[in-house]
């Protein structure tokens, strides 16, 4: 890239970020400093507020780099990504959100354990919630070294390791000093940046095809490569009996991960009442809705305007694909349109980034604190002062968390970020979704059968994906000169998920000990009334 677009998406970059940290000092000081505001934001905001937060949240890198890099690969078998994760949010409205807002208080444990022995359950359910945060966090990371490469040329690997330290270290002071409420409205603001980015590019391919789909389409079959087989499916998952498994697999883990995705169910308990948490569903199902149809045309509107093999070139992975057609489209290389929408484009890329790891970051840092940390700590405190060791602790988890996340992403820079994604829904789908379900619909359901249904998926789900071609055996792995796969499938979830609802069930069956009855009662009063709700 030229120095114009450097500098320029540089400024953007720097812009935004200013304004993050005056949002984060702001409520900094304004804060209470109480468990509630640093985990909930005081439960004040409004359901409109905090479905562009949720959309905010679930837009990530993958949703704007990943997809549409895939789609401009791939063409229709890249569509599916968005297919799963959208309708994976008709899941979270009918069962889970206003379920969850009214038995939990800030994290997915609250909710499996409010009937059963808590420390067992809270160990479970934390440590698979911090895997998935971090698994998510990894990705998101990957999107930024690939932007950062992408934007500065030929600076090398040593620039993507500092621009990944760089987002790591804002994460960091996000959650640690502004909390929920300041993340909450860093959401708000990349939502409407992306949304409004992603409209203007929408636009502007649609005229550059003066609105005939059809031609949009049959020009971007000719320039893949692969004709009308780009259109139709099979191109990335048919073939063999394992690209098909594969497909299969990664159908389940994103239909079903959502519900167990621990920084979306976080945002539930930012809201008032339950009422508000279902009507934040479903504002967040029209603006992901319809942010997923822009996509869309963005996937194909690369392949079409730049061609497949370029959009290959500059990165293997496909996750280069919107910037590139933004300067393109812009008016090309060395124009000051190109450069300028090159420079608003990567910066709003950035923005998605940035926001996602600090709503991440702060679901496992809350994982942490509130479930590992208070589940083991002596209990010799009173409650007000346990609540502030648990945000102090909190702060500490979010650096740690951070630092894990960027070497990880360090490794894994080479692979597409919707691809990882998709990992991080199977772990989600495997070992969370299971106990949530089972705990808020099955009477019987026992400690036994949630800690067995927790660590029945994400042991598993691990286990397969090190022992797949994602790791080893395949020249895009994380450990390309080594080969220890013996599990064909790059997702685990056709697996690993049906092994978390049977353990579930397996550890209940032989558990000595019945459900409580009462507490059972207790519970179903309060998720379906909202009775005694935080």
């Amino acid at each position: 890239m030229t120095g114009d677009h450097q500098t320029l998406a540089l400024v953007l970059f720097s812009v935004f970020i200013a304004v993050t940290l005056a949002i984060t000092t702001w409520v900094s000081r304004r804060r209470r400093g109480s468990a509630e505001e640093f985990y909930a934001g005081g439960r004040l905001f409004s359901p409109l507020e905090n479905g562009f937060a949720i959309a905010g949240d679930y837009m990530s890198a993958a949703s704007f780099l990943g997809i549409s890099g895939l789609i401009a690969l791939f063409g229709y078998d890249g569509m599916l990504y968005l297919v799963g994760f959208l309708v994976a949010w008709l899941l979270v409205l009918f069962l889970v959100a206003e379920l969850v807002r009214n038995c939990g208080r800030f994290t997915l444990a609250d909710v499996v354990a409010a009937r059963m022995r808590e420390r067992p359950v809270r160990l479970a359910v934390g440590a698979a919630s911090v895997t998935v945060s971090v698994l998510y966090l990894v990705a998101q990371m990957v999107g930024a070294g690939s932007l950062v490469s992408l934007l500065l040329g030929d600076a090398g690997a040593q620039a993507r390791t500092w621009m990944v330290i760089g987002v790591g270290a804002l994460m960091v002071f996000y959650v640690a000093f502004g909390g929920m409420r300041a993340t909450t409205w860093i959401q708000i603001v990349k939502a409407v940046l992306l949304l409004g980015g992603a409209l203007a590019l929408t636009t502007l391919v649609v005229l550059r095809f003066h609105g005939d789909v059809n031609a949009l389409l049959n020009t971007a079959a000719e320039r893949s490569g692969h004709g009308k087989d780009f259109l139709a499916p099979g191109l990335k998952y048919g073939g063999d009996w394992t690209a098909r498994l594969d497909f299969i697999s990664l159908g389940l883990a994103l239909v079903l991960g959502t519900g167990g995705l621990p920084h979306i169910l976080s945002r539930f308990y930012t809201v008032p009442t339950a009422r508000a948490a279902r009507r934040s569903a479903v504002w967040a199902i029209g603006l992901i809705g319809g942010f997923y149809l822009m996509t869309v045309v963005l996937g194909f509107g690369a392949a079409a305007v730049l061609g497949s093999g370029a959009v290959r070139a500059s990165n293997a992975a496909g996750n280069t694909a919107v910037p590139l057609l933004a300067l393109d489209l812009g008016g090309g290389a060395g124009s000051t349109g190109g450069t300028v929408l090159f420079a608003v484009v990567a910066a709003v890329a950035f923005a998605t980034i940035l926001a996602v790891v600090a709503g991440l970051t702060l679901a496992s840092s809350a994982s942490v604190a509130h479930d590992l940390h208070a589940s083991l700590r002596p209990r010799r405190t009173g409650e007000q002062g346990a609540r502030r060791s648990e945000v102090a602790v909190a702060r500490v988890a979010a650096v740690a968390v951070g630092a894990v996340a960027i070497g990880l992403a360090l490794l894994a820079r080479n692979l597409n970020v919707a691809f990882l994604v998709g990992l991080a829904f199977a772990v989600a789908a495997s070992a969370n979704l299971p106990a949530l379900l089972y705990a808020l619909f099955w009477r019987r359901f026992t400690t036994r059968g949630a800690v067995w249904s927790v660590y029945g998926g994400l042991i598993p789900a691990l286990t397969l994906v090190a022992l797949s071609p994602v790791v080893s055996g395949s020249p895009d792995a994380l450990f390309p000169g080594r080969d220890f796969a013996v599990f064909p499938l790059a997702n685990p979830g056709v697996v690993s998920i049906p092994l978390g609802f049977l353990m579930g069930w397996l550890g209940t069956v032989l558990s000595p000990e019945a459900a409580d009855k009462a507490r059972h009662a207790e519970t179903e009063v309060r998720a379906l009334t909202g009775a005694g709700a935080a």
